[in-house]
Formats: C-alpha cells, structure tokens, sequence
C-alpha cells in the first residue's frame, strides 16, 4: 500500500533540493521562503504521518541539523542557506535518514570543493595555499596567507547535499518502499 504522507515527504524534499541546486549555483543563494515553508510542510507532513511522535522526531531532526551545521556556518564552509535548507530538509527525516544524507553530502561536497578550487584558482595556486595551511598544522600556529583567493571562494554546496541524499534513498528501506508501491500503482 502506497504511503501518500511518505510520498508527499519525498516529493518535498526533491522540490527543495532541486530549486536550492539551481538557486545555489546560478545566484549562490537558497531563498528564505523556501526553507521555510518547506520546514512547516515537513513539520506539518511528519505530524500527518506519525503524530505527536512524527513532529517530536522532526523537531529532533532541525535541531540535530542546527547543531551539527551552525559550525560549519560560524568557520564559513557552509552559507546560511546551505545550513537553513538541511534543517527544513531534516524536518521530514527520521535521525538515521538524515545523518546519511548529510554524511554523503558532505563526503561529495569535499570533492566537488576541491575541484570548484582547482577550478577557479589552478593547482599552483592551490597547492600553495594548502602548503600553506599544513605548514600552519605544522608549527601549530596561525599565519595569514598572503594569498586570499581560496578563503574568498563561495563553493555552492546545496548539488552536493542533494546528491547525498540521493544516495542516501537508495540505501533507505522506507524509501525504497515507497518507490515499489508507486511502480506497482502506476504499472512500472
């Protein structure tokens, strides 16, 4: 039996991802308004879909993303808007769904920052700067680069999010679930 609440989860969190990974690219923004409608929909849907429980677990979920992405925020490797599309994100999830789609994320989103770098600043440049950095770990103190180019860059992160989570359905037995009752209603 098809879970339409489950579906509807899905279908959000698609829409979110898919307007953040153009938003993100094209205008290295993550509009406000849809994180948060996309929070109080996913508030409202887990409340649909498992009650007093579901909204507890979704309440859980922002908070967790808060948490763990507001760092990340506070050393800029995240924008706001990457931090505030997980947490409505995060709202339709249960905690394992969400620390696999944020792991992943995360993982690619470490590779396609490094490729943006190579991209914008060339690999002499780049592995200057992170000679740089490690000879920083080295000594154990900070010095200023006098090169500036590599803190400057604004890498979009919301593709790669949603790549993870991407990922992160095909390995999500519920999801899965979901897919098979769809194929099977529409003939697939």
């Amino acid at each position: 039996m098809l879970d339409y609440v489950k579906l509807a989860m899905m279908i959000t969190i698609f829409v979110v991802f898919a307007i953040s990974f153009y938003t993100d690219l094209r205008f290295r923004r993550i509009p406000n308004l849809l994180c948060l409608v996309a929070l109080i929909l996913g508030l409202v849907l887990q409340l649909l879909h498992k009650g007093s429980a579901g909204l507890f677990e979704g309440l859980l979920c922002v908070g967790l993303a808060f948490v763990i992405l507001f760092p990340f925020f506070a050393l800029r490797a995240l924008g706001a808007g990457d931090v505030k599309m997980m947490m409505a994100v995060a709202s339709m999830m249960n905690i394992e769904f969400f620390l696999l789609t944020l792991g992943y994320g995360m993982v690619i989103g470490f590779f396609t920052s490094i490729a943006f770098a190579l991209y914008k600043l060339g690999f002499k440049r780049l592995t200057a700067i992170v000679r740089h950095y490690i000879r920083c770990l080295y000594l154990r103190q900070f010095i200023a680069s006098n090169d500036n180019g590599f803190m400057k860059l604004k890498v979009p992160y919301a593709p790669a999010l949603a790549v993870g989570w991407v990922i992160a359905c095909s390995q999500n037995a519920e999801v899965m679930m979901v897919v098979s009752a769809l194929r099977y209603q529409v003939g697939i």
